[in-house]
């Protein structure tokens, strides 16, 4: 018989620290929920709820608006962290 795979359970870390309101100016929080390549990473790897992961998505995208995140990421200029401001 073919045995399945037992994944750990992940829990939504933001219900778990009790936070009232996700805000968008807050880089730091909302590095968790983006890929390397500041993609919006899905429910199923973060471990979010619903609740929270449509809010982290309003978040993203107001923080994109604002260009406090990139769109996109350059391949051929690859840059340590976007973040950091030289």
């Amino acid at each position: 018989m073919n045995e399945r795979k037992k994944y750990s359970k992940r829990h939504c870390k933001y219900s778990e620290a009790k936070i009232e309101f996700i805000d968008y100016k807050d880089i730091d929080m909302l590095k968790y929920s983006l890929s390397e390549r500041y993609k919006i990473m899905p429910r199923r790897l973060t471990g979010n709820t619903k609740k929270w992961q449509e809010r982290v998505e309003v978040a993203i995208k107001r923080a994109r608006q604002m260009a406090l995140i990139p769109y996109i990421v350059d391949t051929k200029n690859v840059v340590e962290s976007p973040f950091k401001i030289n």
